[in-house]
């Protein structure tokens, strides 16, 4: 964000910077930015190999499956936000943690998605779900998931582009497998 940005509106999850600017041309334009809370997103694997997906409804959006995960709170590392959405969004905790992409997926955005393997995952408590969540818990192979990665509208896109290119690529498909399962 410019230093000369000024905060125009405060939301609960967006905010909006406004700040001007001068064009080539020597006219004066103002720019905008939104900011919002980063995002940790999670692949839940189990100790017998398992990836936890989450078939999910919120208000006003139509029932998706994809990852666990959530917003980064104010002042909170983005490692201690994963380990907390895997908690209260399935109940497990995981044993080992691998960082597998961290993307600003929206240029007019400031916002970054952390997305991070979460190995040896064993329930340890209930969900504790805020009340405008629901999420069921489904248990499916590496093989599954990757079907679901590509095919499935209704999935995150997250992970589809890094998906695509190992499905052109054999290799890079076995880097992902062994980060995930091993």
């Amino acid at each position: 964000m410019p230093v000369n940005a000024k905060l125009v509106f405060k939301g609960i999850i967006f905010d909006t910077y406004q700040w001007e600017v001068y064009g080539y041309d020597g006219s004066k334009r103002v720019f905008e930015k939104l900011k919002r809370p980063d995002t940790a997103m999670i692949i839940p694997v189990t100790e017998d190999g398992q990836i936890i997906v989450a078939l999910q409804e919120q208000p006003n959006k139509p029932p998706f499956i994809g990852t666990v995960g959530g917003r980064v709170d104010e002042g909170e590392d983005v490692l201690d936000a994963a380990k907390r959405e895997l908690l209260e969004e399935t109940g497990y905790e995981a044993k080992d943690w691998v960082l597998f992409d961290a993307v600003q997926p929206v240029s007019k955005i400031e916002w970054a998605v952390y997305t991070f393997i979460a190995k040896g995952c064993k329930k340890i408590a209930e969900q504790n779900l805020d009340g405008a969540e629901k999420i069921e818990l489904k248990f499916i192979s590496f093989e599954e998931f990757i079907n679901l990665a590509i095919n499935d509208d209704k999935f995150g896109d997250e992970f589809k582009i890094k998906i695509l290119e190992a499905k052109l690529q054999p290799q890079k498909m076995e880097e992902i497998r062994k980060l995930i399962l091993k």
